[in-house]
């Protein structure tokens, strides 16, 4: 059986861990799929480089509005999933390249036999097994498939397979409602596809701050067919005629099915009692502040660990992790204070900290800050209706929270991450700076001065 000083499972951000901290050891990397994990593969690059074209593709269709007459004559969907995958595929066939130069690599499927012990189903169909000092357990998470699905026999997608298909769709219909149905119901609708949403909740996004859930799920009516509230109770049908059979008898039909209803960690695969290794009641792997888990030795990072299952947050428990491993004498902690995120759809969705509701629930004295794109100048020129600036302010003037939806709302609510990461209050934040005139981070601005204008 092999030994290796170090073996890290799973080649996302885990394949980040090993550097020149660590020459001169035995490294093993195992990886059951492609190098780069889900955020390089068939997550967040991918996607958003879809996001982006099918945006350039809505622009066109309103650009009427502005006094430009224009129109789109063909969508080359081949053309734009290859400029996508030719760019990524490489990535990681190059990482997997330099580790095999480097150290040891497993192509397959790791599981624990005992504490530090690993048997790995190889991808050619042998088998291989292993030991090692330290392990780090990086193996992501995977989309959730309900049985009426999953026992229907019908054809389906999920975020792993719909972006490599030949064709668009004529019909998209999509189960589910969270961030990863709301992007590819605005990559695929905004290719030219009609896209139908089915989700059991009353809303889309939920979870989020309830005035974007608001206006999010009121846009997402306007330009799909939305069916919230609701549940899939059979699929039938076959390739190229699904149908879904909801729960008030309404029939979906479509050519195309997507399964966007969650992920789950893929802690269940690796046989973790085996080795003394602790999940939570949702399937997470238990790990301290410095990212050991519950047996000696191993550790865990991303989306098998993580309450925050976002790619920054697997790439700074990774800094976390790779630097306590190297500096076991100075170890250092993760740290979940204020991650944002974002959701690349039309409207866009840029959030960070504590919702209005979520202040409401911990019984916290707020105040509001609220501003319009339309009251600013550049939401003039933009047209835009919806979009707004959201900040939730304590009595002392700390930010609490921040939502924005609208266009660039995942870069304007970066001001506000920072702001709240290094303590500055919103009067400060508004008065110490100038404000670019007449740019769209005024919405910023006036969302502050109006949380604070009584003090």
């Amino acid at each position: 059986m092999a030994h290796h000083d170090l073996a890290i499972v799973g080649t996302g951000s885990g394949n980040m861990i090993v550097d020149d901290r660590f020459d001169g050891l035995d490294v093993a990397h195992v990886e059951a799929t492609r190098f780069g994990g889900t955020c390089l593969n068939v997550g967040c690059i991918p996607t958003k480089m879809l996001a982006y074209t099918a945006e350039v593709a809505e622009t066109v269709r309103a650009a009427s509005s502005y006094g430009v007459d224009a129109r789109i004559e063909r969508i080359r969907w081949s053309d734009i999933r290859d400029r996508v995958f030719a760019r990524l595929d490489p990535i990681g066939d190059e990482g997997r390249d330099y580790r095999r130069d480097h150290g040891t690599v497993y192509d397959g499927t790791a599981r624990f036999t005992g504490p530090r012990a690993m048997t790995v189903d190889l991808a050619d169909g042998g088998t291989a097994e292993f030991t090692a000092d330290r392990i780090v357990l990086a193996v992501g998470g995977r989309p959730v498939v309900p049985p009426p699905v999953a026992d229907s026999g019908v054809p389906f997608h999920t975020s792993d397979t719909i972006m490599r298909i030949d064709e668009l769709p004529d019909h998209l219909a999509i189960i589910g409602g969270g961030y990863i149905a709301a992007e590819f119901a605005h990559v695929f609708g905004g290719l030219g596809c009609e896209v139908t949403i089915v989700e059991s909740a009353d809303t889309l996004l939920g979870g989020m701050d309830e005035t974007v859930v608001e206006r999010f799920t009121d846009a997402a009516r306007e330009r799909f067919t939305v069916h919230t509230g609701r549940t899939v109770e059979k699929v039938t049908g076959g390739g190229g005629d699904v149908r879904l059979h909801l729960d008030d008898g309404t029939e979906v039909r479509a050519d195309r099915l997507l399964v966007a209803a969650g992920r789950r960690p893929n802690s269940d695969r690796l046989d973790l009692d085996h080795a003394g290794v602790d999940t939570d009641d949702a399937g997470r792997v238990v790990v301290d502040v410095h990212g050991r888990t519950t047996a000696d030795g191993v550790w865990a990072l991303g989306d098998i660990s993580t309450p925050h299952p976002v790619k920054h947050v697997a790439n700074h428990e990774a800094e976390v992790v790779g630097h306590n491993l190297a500096h076991p004498d100075e170890l250092r902690e993760v740290d979940h204070g204020f991650v944002p995120a974002a959701v690349f759809t039309t409207p866009q969705i840029g959030t960070v900290g504590r919702t209005e509701q979520q202040c409401r629930d911990e019984g916290l004295e707020f105040r509001v800050g609220f501003h319009e794109y339309a009251d600013v100048a550049f939401g003039w020129a933009m047209e835009e209706q919806r979009g707004f600036c959201k900040v939730l302010v304590a009595p002392d003037g700390t930010l609490l929270g921040a939502h924005l939806l609208g266009p660039q709302a995942s870069t304007m609510v970066q001001q506000l991450v920072q702001a709240m990461v290094l303590g500055v209050n919103a009067q400060r934040l508004a008065d110490v700076q100038y404000w670019i005139h007449p740019a769209l981070t005024e919405v910023l601005e006036n969302a502050l001065r109006d949380a604070v204008e009584d003090d």
